[in-house]
Order: C-alpha cells, then sequence, then structure tokens
C-alpha cells in the first residue's frame, strides 16, 4: 500500500492524523509502534530520528512526512477527496491553521504535561507545573467557548483539520479539567466531536489500550475499562 502510518492507536497526536485518513476514507496500512521494543522502535527512527510519532510514508512519492498538521496537509494536496480538511480560501485557511495550532499547543500540550507529571516518581513530581497546565487549559476552554458561537465546527459549518485536533485534545483534557457549567458550547461541540464517525472509529480502535491511560478511570463511562490491567 501507497501510505504507511507509523503510530500508536492511544497516542492523542495519532489520533488526530487517524481522523482526517478515516474522515476522507483515505486508504492506507496502520503500523503501531511500541516505544518500548528496540526493534519497534528503530523502524521509527530510521524514517525519522526524533522518534516520534505519528509519521507517514509515502511510498509512491517516496516521502517521509512528520508532524501532524503537515500529514494533513500533506494528505489534503495529494490525496485529496470531496470534503478538503483545509479550505481553499486563504484567509479560511489561515483560521484553520491557527486553531489547529491552538488545539495543539494550549490543549494537548498542557495536558501531556499533566499525565507526564503523574507518571514520575512521587519525589520528582511538579505540582507547580501541574498547576499552570491546568489554569491554561481552563483559559484555552474560555477561548474556544467564545470562538464557537452558533458555529457547528471549530471554524464555522465544516470539519477541518483544526477539529481533527481538537478532538483528541478534549478528549483527553476534559479527564483532567473536566468542562464547567458556563461552557455549554464547548460541551455540545465536544458532544459532536464523539458522534462524528471518523472520530468514533479512533477511539473503538483505541479502546484496547485505555487501561494505559492513568486517568482511565475518568475517561466517558462508554470508552472506560472495566477494570485495569497489569
Amino acid at each position: 500500500m501507497s501510505l504507511v502510518l507509523y503510530q500508536h492507536p492511544l497516542a492523542s497526536f495519532c489520533h488526530k492524523v487517524l481522523m482526517a485518513l478515516y474522515e476522507n476514507g483515505t486508504p492506507f496500512e496502520s503500523r503501531i509502534i511500541d516505544l518500548g521494543n528496540e526493534a519497534s522502535r528503530a523502524s521509527l527512527v530510521r524514517l525519522w530520528p526524533i522518534g516520534k510519532f505519528p509519521v507517514l510514508r509515502d511510498e509512491t512519492l517516496d516521502s517521509t512526512v512528520p508532524e501532524t498538521s503537515i500529514i494533513i496537509e500533506y494528505l489534503d494536496r495529494h490525496y485529496p477527496s470531496t470534503t478538503p480538511l483545509l479550505p481553499l480560501d486563504p484567509t479560511d485557511a489561515l483560521c484553520v491553521r491557527l486553531w489547529d495550532r491552538f488545539f495543539d499547543l494550549y490543549v494537548q500540550e498542557p495536558m501531556q504535561k499533566i499525565v507526564a507529571d503523574i507518571r514520575r516518581p512521587d519525589d520528582a513530581r511538579d505540582p507547580q507545573s501541574v498547576a499552570e497546565a491546568q489554569a491554561l487549559l481552563r483559559t484555552a476552554y474560555g477561548m474556544i467557548e467564545q470562538q464557537l458561537g452558533e458555529k457547528t465546527w471549530i471554524t464555522g459549518d465544516s470539519l477541518t483539520m483544526a477539529d481533527c485536533a481538537a478532538a483528541p485534545a478534549l478528549f483527553y483534557s476534559e479527564t483532567l479539567v473536566p468542562f464547567d457549567e458556563t461552557q455549554s458550547r464547548l460541551k455540545g461541540y465536544y458532544q459532536r466531536l464523539l458522534d462524528r464517525p471518523s472520530f468514533a472509529r479512533v477511539l473503538e480502535e483505541a479502546m484496547p489500550y485505555f487501561h494505559f491511560y492513568p486517568y482511565h478511570e475518568k475517561l466517558p463511562a462508554q470508552f472506560r475499562p472495566e477494570k485495569s490491567h497489569d
């Protein structure tokens, strides 16, 4: 198969690209990377020495494409569908890129800082860093609530790359800093993302791995593992 995605089904940034692929029905092969396995990790590092996923390999065009936003734009350009994830209008495209970066930088990153902290030994924890990340998430939620207005998706009536960034970011961040009672638009938007078939498929594929998520008991009930596994 021409397109091969190196990824892991639990990783939120991988969810972003998977949602884009499923949204447009783009055929691809999935290669699950186990970073704890030397051979598996090496197969990723050979392509992208940074060693982070997802990475897209396009055998037809002999291209290796890292970084989620670049991957989605690459797919939009070289494997277009009837529903582009980046608008053709330059001004609209800038708005999508802005909110794509917003979710990556101000929802994904603080969420990941909080998750990383709980994995550390007790004497290496950083409560101040966690508190700052929680505060940033609350600020981001307020900005999302304002941006949504009467929109269906974050930049308008059509789902875009920015919504692919929003879905996994909000899925995990809501388990750490729940939405509050003033954020009805954000709550409705989050539910629309959960209901979107492309993202629902991503979450279904992640289900066998959710017990590895440190806050799995705070996931939405339908995604919560019945019990933890060793």
